[in-house]
């Protein structure tokens, strides 16, 4: 990479948009880890709710017609909640995908 640059200031110009990026990346990537944690114990509870009787029991109330007119009941919708968590599955395995793999020197 040293032969890229013709002069000093070409390769600080270089390095200076680089650290511009970076700092932009971490700047809005700092939240992530906290967003990703909270996004797993969501995905978590919504996969109980969905396997559980009391999701069937809903499901069953909203198919007769018991459940207010007004209420929102994407929850009850069978290809949502197995969209959103296979949706779920697959980012988590490509974040997995992306760490190093870990230090097995014990």
């Amino acid at each position: 990479m040293q032969n890229r640059f013709e002069t000093p200031a070409e390769r600080i110009a270089y390095y200076e948009e680089t650290l511009d990026r970076c700092l932009v990346a971490v700047t809005a990537l700092q939240d992530v880890p906290a967003q990703l944690d909270a996004l797993r114990r969501d995905a978590t509870a919504l996969e109980a709710y969905y396997t559980s009787r009391a999701w069937r029991d809903d499901f069953e109330a909203d198919e007769a017609g018991l459940l207010p007119a007004g209420l929102k009941r994407g929850v009850l919708s069978e290809d949502g909640i197995d969209g959103l968590l296979d949706d779920c599955a697959a980012l988590f395995a490509a974040l997995r995908a992306q760490l190093p793999p870990a230090d097995t020197d014990d």
